[in-house]
Parts: C-alpha cells; sequence; structure tokens
C-alpha cells in the first residue's frame, strides 16, 4: 500500500493552499520531489486570495503587501516565484499606510525613509533623537537579515554555511531574538503618546502592541516597507497564489480543490499519510499542514483536529498555554462611485478613534482601496474598499439566522459611518457591498474561530517560544502563521522557505550551495 509506485504515494502532501503551504510545495517541487496539495475550498490562497463579483476582483485579506521588492534576501514573495519560473507584475507603493489616530493626529509613513522620520518628528519633536535612534536599530535588524539566505534554522549545516558567510549578521540577530519591540523602544523613547504609536506601528501587522511583538519581525516590517516598499501585484493579490500554482504544476506538483483533509494518518508516531473526507486515503514520505496549529492539534474548542488527542505531543500542549488565537475580522468588501474617493488618497488608512480601544472589539479599522494602485479591479468609474476590524467570533457564534444578518448589517453600518471620519459621503457612494464575519473566516479560509493567528496569551521572550516546522511527530510539519516567524504574507513565506529547507535536508534533496 506504501510502495512508491502507487499513483497515491508522494513525497510530500501538503493539507492547505495558504501562501506559507504553497511556497513549501513549490520549494520542494524545483528540489525534483513529488508533491501534492490538498485545498478544501475552490481556489487557492487561503486569505491571500481572491473572489470575482462581476466586473469587481476582491482580496480576500489585505493588500498590503511585503516581500515584492528586487533585492535582498527579504522579498521572499519575488524569490519563491522566481524558483518556479514566476513572476508578478507589482505596481509601487508611495506609502504604506496613513494613520488617522486619536486628537487628530495623522502620520503617514512614506515609502522614503527620511520623509516618514521628518513627518514623525513633526508630531514629536522633543523626540527627535529616540526616533532615529529606535527605527535605526530596526534597520540593523533588517540588514542582518537581509545580508543572508532566509531558510531553516533547525538544519544545523545550514547554519553553519550561513554563518561562515555572514557571522557579524547571525551574532546580530541572535542579539535580539529574545527581545519585544516595547523593550526596545522604551530604551529611547519616553513620550507615552509615541510609544502609543509604537503600539498601532505593531499592531497593523501583528495585531499586538509592541511589548508581544518580536524585535526581529518589526525590524522586517519597519524597514523593508523603505527598501523593497509596499508593491501590489497588478491583477490583485489572488495573482500570487495562481502563479505559485502553475509553477508548482509545471514543476511536477498537483493541485486537488474541494480535498479537505479530516485526519493525519499515522504510524506509531510517524506521519505516513492523510484521510479526505470522502474517506479516500493518501500516502505519503512527509506531511506538511498548512491549517493552523489548533486545527492540526487540537485545543479548546477544536471538535475535529487532524490529530487524534491522544496523539498531540506534550510540545504542542505547551505552546497552547504559551499562545492563543488572535480575535478574527468583521470585513467589509465594497463597490463605491469613484468620487468618493479624493484622487490623491493613498491606498492604505488605519483609524482609531480612542487609544484605549486598540485591542478592543472592534476598535481599530483598516483600510484597502487597492484600485488607487490597480483600476483594472472594478468596472469604470468605481472603485473598491476592503475595510475589516478585529472581532471575536464569541461575538457572533450564538445568534439564530435572523439575529446574525441583523447585527451584520448594524455592524456594517457602523463601519461606514467611521470610515466617512476621512471619505464623506461614502454611505450614498456604495454600488456593491459584501459583509464577512468571523463564521465567514472560519468557514471558507478553515481556521480555528477565523483566527488571524496565534498571539502571546502572555509576555514572552521575543521569537524564542515560537515553534519551528518540525513537530514531535516523525515526518510531520507545519507552516504558516502558527509557525517562526509568525504572521503577515512575507512571514509565512519565510517559513515556507524553512519548511522545505529542513524536508529538503531530511529527504537528501537540497543542493550544497547556498542561495544566491
Amino acid at each position: 500500500m506504501n510502495s512508491k509506485t502507487n499513483k497515491n504515494y508522494w513525497d510530500s502532501i501538503v493539507i492547505g493552499s495558504g501562501i506559507g503551504g504553497l511556497v513549501t510545495a513549490t520549494q520542494l517541487a524545483a528540489k525534483g520531489a513529488k508533491v501534492l496539495v490538498l485545498e478544501r475550498y475552490i481556489i487557492p490562497g487561503g486569505s491571500s486570495g481572491a473572489f470575482f463579483r462581476g466586473d469587481y476582483t476582491f482580496d480576500v485579506g489585505a493588500s498590503m503587501i511585503f516581500g515584492f521588492g528586487k533585492k535582498g534576501y527579504t522579498n521572499l514573495l519575488t524569490r519563491a516565484l522566481a524558483d518556479i519560473g514566476q513572476e508578478c507584475e507589482t505596481i509601487p507603493d508611495p506609502a504604506q499606510l496613513v494613520y488617522h489616530l486619536p486628537n487628530d493626529k495623522e502620520v503617514i509613513v512614506s515609502r522614503d525613509f527620511d520623509q516618514f522620520i521628518s513627518n514623525l518628528t513633526l508630531l514629536f519633536p522633543h523626540e527627535k533623537s529616540g526616533i532615529k535612534s529606535f527605527y535605526k536599530i530596526c534597520w540593523d535588524v533588517f540588514n542582518c537579515l537581509d545580508s543572508m539566505p532566509l531558510l531553516s534554522i533547525e538544519d544545523p549545516v545550514y547554519l553553519a554555511k550561513v554563518f561562515f558567510k555572514s557571522p557579524l549578521s547571525c551574532l546580530g540577530l541572535a542579539r535580539w531574538l529574545p527581545f519585544n519591540v516595547g523593550d526596545v523602544a522604551r530604551r529611547y523613547i519616553k513620550d507615552p503618546s509615541l510609544l502609543k504609536f509604537i503600539d498601532i506601528e505593531c499592531f497593523c501587522w501583528s495585531v499586538m502592541p509592541a511589548d508581544k511583538t518580536p524585535m526581529i519581525n518589526a525590524g522586517m516590517v519597519f524597514s523593508d516597507r523603505h527598501a523593497g516598499g509596499i508593491n501590489y501585484p497588478k491583477g490583485g493579490v489572488g495573482v500570487i497564489a495562481q502563479k505559485l500554482v502553475k509553477g508548482l504544476e509545471e514543476h511536477g506538483g498537483e493541485i486537488s480543490f474541494k480535498s479537505r483533509v479530516t485526519k493525519i494518518l499515522l504510524d506509531g508516531k510517524k506521519a505516513i499519510g492523510v484521510k479526505l473526507a470522502t474517506g479516500e486515503k493518501l500516502y505519503a514520505r512527509t506531511i506538511i499542514s498548512n491549517a493552523t496549529r489548533w486545527d492540526t492539534f487540537g485545543g479548546e474548542g477544536v471538535k475535529e483536529p487532524l490529530i487524534n488527542e491522544k496523539n498531540t505531543p506534550s510540545s504542542e500542549k505547551k505552546w497552547m498555554n504559551r499562545y492563543k488565537p488572535s480575535p478574527s475580522f468583521l470585513s467589509i468588501h465594497l463597490g463605491v462611485k469613484e468620487s468618493c474617493i479624493p484622487k490623491n488618497s493613498h491606498c492604505h488608512h488605519l483609524i482609531l478613534n480612542d487609544w484605549i480601544e486598540m485591542e478592543e472589539e472592534q476598535g481599530v479599522i483598516f483600510i484597502s482601496i487597492p484600485t488607487l494602485l490597480d483600476k483594472s479591479l472594478a468596472p469604470q468609474g468605481h472603485h473598491i474598499i476592503h475595510a475589516f476590524t478585529p472581532s471575536s467570533i464569541n461575538e457572533w457564534n450564538t445568534l439564530n439566522p435572523a439575529n446574525y444578518e441583523e447585527k451584520k448589517k448594524i455592524a456594517c453600518d457602523r463601519l461606514v459611518s467611521k470610515i466617512e471620519r476621512i471619505f464623506p459621503g461614502l454611505s450614498t457612494s456604495i454600488s456593491h457591498k459584501e459583509i464577512g464575519t468571523p463564521k465567514s473566516h472560519r468557514r471558507f479560509l478553515g481556521r480555528h474561530n477565523g483566527s488571524y493567528g496565534p498571539i502571546p496569551a502572555m509576555r514572552l521572550p521575543g521569537l524564542l517560544p515560537m515553534p519551528f516546522n518540525s513537530t514531535a511527530i516523525k515526518k510531520l510539519y507545519c507552516v504558516g502563521d502558527s509557525c517562526f516567524p509568525g504572521q503577515g504574507l512575507n512571514a509565512v513565506a519565510f517559513s515556507g522557505f524553512a519548511c522545505a529547507h529542513k524536508i529538503g535536508a531530511d529527504l537528501g534533496l537540497n543542493p550544497w550551495e547556498l542561495p544566491d
């Protein structure tokens, strides 16, 4: 049954086609492995996918994309596509984000670093030195990352090679591994309002304040937005997953849609295959779960994890004590008349009316208007607005259908009203509307409670407690935002490179040389 001549036997089976899973799959296929990706839904990409309504192309998740620059090792999406002969045409965004903060403060994070520092210093002139010192540390971290190939730090051979290639960078990164952003920011910054700004700088991509956001991640994000910049893929974010699937198939791999995995099959403490909802069983030398750690190993509220509770390793139970699921999101996708968006507007915005609301239910509002960069995503004379705000599934789980629909309508109207702070008249300009709740994220993306990803349940020392790709079950690996280095499209691409490298080392597929 497990012979390599069986058509259902693979080198690797990847559960889920999120970006982490697809990068793992394509990297392995490029090394010559026989790879199968199993996706429960009808399109690839997970929260980085797309859906279509008439002439509208909507991004499922955010459109603020890191990792699409041209130079350096941190441009992981560019590298992942290039390794399988693919490329995305991108459109540079002149700013990462416009913050609309309490007391009518506004900060534009320009692509130009000096301009951003100037913008921030105008608001906090007495912290000029501290601002420069803090963001210099971020650049130091980024430059260390950008000087070395980012692969699996679980592989001692890789570590030896990369240390020989870039010893100072390795030591520089090791220095910051135990630290969170708040630890570093307070060394240089004293103004409580500026420290709150550093909190929202972290929250906008990690959904955590500075005290819980690892410094390594911040160094990547706070600097890459100026180095490689924010670059939007022409045709929408879903193009990234489509290109990865194309490259996978051109390198002999396969993807199967509407293929929901219900169990990971074990032989003792070794993963040997998967069981589908249809009852079909498929076998492989290695199994990779791109599901969340909770959906893989169980936890509170998970009814049918991929691994039975009796087989869940103690290391995973320890992880569940340290981390908890972040909130999900209430999302609205709007088609609006072009006239309600001023022509000089930026693509990405964040609205926070009161600092005490930052971690509260529906406190922060994130806004993307990708048609300011790519007009082809909407019919002529219209824009897309994708707005989302953190929301717990507990707010939605117990409602009957009628109350659920009513709550969606009320929440949507409230969200639109808040957005009118920066785009007056929005409510009368809507020509198309879609509302998604945490239940939608759970249903369509297959994520535990619709969660964005894990966040610390307590204050932890930087990235040190974050699990890597290997698990205590032999031949079972995890990839995605539940693994080092965490949330974000570029971060899960990093985990994909690392996972494929670790598996490649275990299967003897890796080339001797490090990537150029």
